[in-house]
């Protein structure tokens, strides 16, 4: 059945126009659909397919012989009858006077739709198709402009498009079965050269590799630099307990030191030849305040003595009464409210090995806290002597200890583990003087000490409720000069008198001029000095037992001492 349709021999499927060519068939049905390309500046040229030849195979030729059932063939008509017209072919719509895909030109065939290709991913670069090239750097030839073919008499439009406009040359360049003008490039790649090979990136990679190197190493260097030199970016704080206001154990060092500073002062003093300071410590409540002699001795009937108290407020003394041969002295102070009393102890009650306390003012230093123990006792100790006569002799039965002591501690007091008074500090040895006052200048070496505060005690309540002091004696002249072991009697006395004191202590218990005196309650004496020393340890009225030798006989007697005032 005829459907108006022309009965010419069908273009095939991979058909295209081919240059050359003046007339094209129309298909009987659309073509496929062909690809629209974008509008580009400077369009290229595309690629024939490899495996597609460059031009459309020639339609097959109609078999020969009898048509096959079904075929449809035009009747035979007379010679003599005229054909009617052919008519011309019609599009399958209507024109579209826009030119729009994919109804627009450049035939009333509709186009094929574009060819779907694949997108790159967001952001990745893609660069410009390269002209001239098939995006392999293959040089293709230019591709032959595409003609129209003309169109039969008969085949054309009765009705003209009044719009109608030429195709668009994108349409003439396109090959929708040629090779891809570029390929997709997903990684980007360095440009190609002018003879068509890539161009290397190494050369300045290397060079920004070695300058960012070199920077940072010139920063690195410096920030090291000053680390170095400042230790860091931020100041330095370093770890520290916390403030901790808590108190001390009372027999501690700090807790004895504590409680015995309030009740220890310092006194400075000033005579008309000389001046010095030492350490005192308050009696009781009423201002009396016990130091040594040689102390306030520099003051003499006319100086000045101040008193300066460990909270810092100061108060002028008076002397109340002095002993050389104790070599201690009470001075009191008026107008001073508040006073604290240091407790006093008992030094019998003393054992060697015992932890003791100094407080004092050495080098004008006040309120100086030193620690020991006691190293002995019984040192009999002589100080003095300046004077020449022996009146400014001290002798002391002394308490020897390992705190230091120096100038400026005289007269200050060494407490026990309860902060109570068991000496008074008064000597040091010095390594290049012997034995001497601390008043002296020399240095300690662990070697101090310390009246007992027994025999302060007695001295002290004597000068304040007398002003004066007793020493308890035997009624005896010595041979200081004796350098055999004991202490002799002298064959006579000062002015050609007897050595022994008639009616004295050694008259009544049996002493003779020439004996020898080796023990005294027991304990041995070794020179005269040790004598004294250990006589004046007693108060008046004590009985001791002497044992003596005479004639190469050991004698043993009872004695009671005596009293004397002064040295």
């Amino acid at each position: 059945m005829d459907d108006g349709k022309t009965t010419e021999p069908k273009a095939k499927w991979w058909s295209r126009p081919t240059p050359g060519r003046s007339t094209r068939t129309a298909p009987q049905e659309p073509s496929p659909v062909e690809d629209a390309m974008p509008p580009a500046e400077a369009p290229a040229v595309s690629e024939a397919p490899r495996d597609a030849p460059h031009e459309s195979p020639a339609p097959e030729p109609a078999p020969a012989g009898p048509p096959s059932p079904g075929t449809l063939v035009p009747a035979a008509q007379d010679p003599g009858t005229p054909s009617p017209a052919p008519q011309a072919a019609q599009p399958l719509h209507e024109p579209d006077q826009y030119s729009t895909p994919p109804y627009g030109g450049p035939g009333p065939w509709a186009p094929a739709p574009p060819v779907q290709r694949p997108t790159p991913a967001h952001g990745t670069p893609v660069p410009p198709p390269y002209a001239g090239t098939n995006g392999s750097g293959m040089t293709l030839p230019p591709a032959p402009a595409f003609q129209a073919p003309p169109l039969p008499p008969q085949a054309q439009a009765p009705h003209p498009q009044p719009h109608a406009q030429p195709p668009s040359p994108q349409w003439l360049q396109y090959d929708p079965w040629g090779a891809p003008r570029q390929p997709l490039i997903t990684q980007p790649g360095p440009p190609l050269g002018p003879d068509g090979r890539r161009r290397s990136r190494r050369g300045p990679v290397l060079i920004g590799a070695l300058l960012l190197a070199l920077v940072a190493g010139g920063i690195g260097g410096g920030i090291g630099a000053y680390i170095e030199r400042n230790g860091g970016f931020t100041a330095v704080e370093l770890p520290q307990d916390e403030r901790n206001g808590g108190g001390r154990a009372p027999d501690s060092v700090a807790g004895i030191a504590a409680s015995a500073l309030p009740s220890v002062v310092t006194l400075h003093v000033s005579g008309t030849t000389e001046s010095g300071t030492g350490t005192g410590f308050v009696l009781d409540d009423r201002g009396h305040i016990l130091t040594n002699n040689h102390v306030v001795a520099p003051a003499g009937s006319s100086g000045d003595i101040t008193v300066t108290f460990s909270g810092g407020e100061t108060a002028n003394a008076e002397i109340v009464g002095t002993d050389s041969g104790y070599d201690l002295a009470v001075v009191k102070v008026s107008g001073v409210s508040g006073l604290k009393p240091l407790p006093l102890g008992n030094s019998d009650n003393v054992q060697v090995g015992d932890p003791v306390v100094a407080i004092g003012a050495p080098f004008d230093l006040s309120n100086t806290v030193t620690s020991g123990i006691i190293s002995a006792k019984d040192r009999p100790i002589t100080a003095g002597g300046e004077k020449g006569d022996g009146s400014d002799i001290s002798y002391v039965d002394a308490l020897q200890t390992d705190a230091p002591i120096n100038p400026g501690n005289s007269g200050g007091p060494l407490v026990d583990t309860d902060a109570h008074v068991i000496g008074i500090n008064s000597a040091i040895r010095a390594a290049d003087s012997g034995s001497t006052t601390e008043g002296g200048q020399a240095g300690s070496i662990g070697l101090g000490f310390a009246i007992p505060i027994n025999q302060g005690k007695r001295v002290a309540e004597e000068l304040i409720n007398t002003g004066k002091a007793t020493h308890p004696v035997i009624g005896v002249s010595l041979d200081m000069k004796y350098t055999g072991d004991g202490a002799k009697v002298g064959a006579e006395g000062a002015g050609g008198k007897s050595s022994v004191t008639e009616g004295g202590p050694g008259a009544k218990a049996g002493i003779r001029p020439g004996d020898v005196i080796t023990e005294v309650d027991g304990r041995q004496v070794h020179s005269g000095e040790e004598l004294i020393v250990k006589i004046r340890s007693h108060r008046p009225g004590d009985r001791l037992e002497l044992t003596l030798t005479r004639g190469g006989k050991d004698l043993s007697m009872t004695l009671t001492l005596g009293s004397a005032t002064g040295t």
